[in-house]
C-alpha cells in the first residue's frame, strides 16, 4: 500500500470546504467555473448556499460529523488548496448537491 493511501485512510479529522447548491443546475454552473480556473472561496461566495461568506469553510470535521454520502467522499479525496483545488464530482445528499474539496487531515 503507498503512503498516500495510508495517509487517506488514517485520517480520523479533515478540514474541508464544500459548495451546496440546492439546484443541480446552479452546482453544475459552479462546477465549470471551478474548472475555468476561478477559486474555490470565490465560487463558494458566488454560488453556495450554505456558509458561502466564508468561502464554503466547514472546518475540521470527523466523519461521524459528516453526511454519510459527503463523508464517504470527502475523506477520499486528496488535500488540496483553494487556488488550484481538487474537487469532487457533484455528490448528491438530502441537503442538495455539493462540491467537496480537503485543504488538510489529521
Amino acid at each position: 500500500m503507498t503512503k498516500k493511501i495510508e495517509t487517506l485512510k488514517k485520517a480520523t479529522k479533515i478540514k474541508v470546504r464544500h459548495i451546496l447548491c440546492e439546484k443541480q443546475f446552479k452546482a453544475l454552473k459552479a462546477e465549470q467555473a471551478l474548472k475555468n480556473g476561478k477559486s474555490f472561496d470565490s465560487v463558494a461566495r458566488e454560488f453556495s448556499e450554505d456558509k458561502a461568506r466564508r468561502g464554503g469553510d466547514l472546518g475540521w470535521k470527523a466523519r461521524n460529523e459528516l453526511v454519510g454520502e459527503f463523508a464517504s467522499i470527502a475523506f477520499d479525496l486528496p488535500t488540496s488548496n483553494v487556488n488550484s483545488p481538487t474537487t469532487s464530482d457533484l455528490v448528491k445528499t438530502k441537503f442538495g448537491y455539493h462540491i467537496i474539496m480537503v485543504e488538510d487531515r489529521k
